[in-house]
């Protein structure tokens, strides 16, 4: 396996978890901090904007997992590369966005 496909599943990893967050607001309705508000990341878009973000979010992810290098959810390398990034990612949301709904 190469360097550049553990790159791409840590990444792929940090893609799918930023899809949650944003389909999940916008498919409940709410409007919620998108890169395309003002200011950005910090105002709110609509709940359309949110679930047009997290999908295309979600085929990133895809991309960088199920097309680069041969991902196997069976191989714990490949699953841990793709987890640790989505566990920093997490991290990141959480705090980014605790401050707004009193998380921190």
């Amino acid at each position: 396996m190469r360097w550049y496909h553990h790159l791409a599943y840590f990444f792929g990893g940090a893609f799918l978890a930023n899809a949650v967050p944003h389909v999940v607001n916008g498919v409940s309705g709410h409007p919620f901090q998108s890169p395309f508000a003002h200011p950005p990341g910090e105002g709110l878009s609509s709940a359309l904007v949110n679930v047009l973000w997290g999908f295309a979010n979600l085929l990133v992810g895809y991309l960088l997992t199920a097309k680069v290098g041969r991902f196997d959810l069976r191989r714990w390398a490949h699953v841990l590369v793709a987890g640790a990034g989505a566990l920093a990612m997490s991290v990141m949301l959480a705090r980014a966005f605790g401050r707004f709904y009193g998380g921190l």
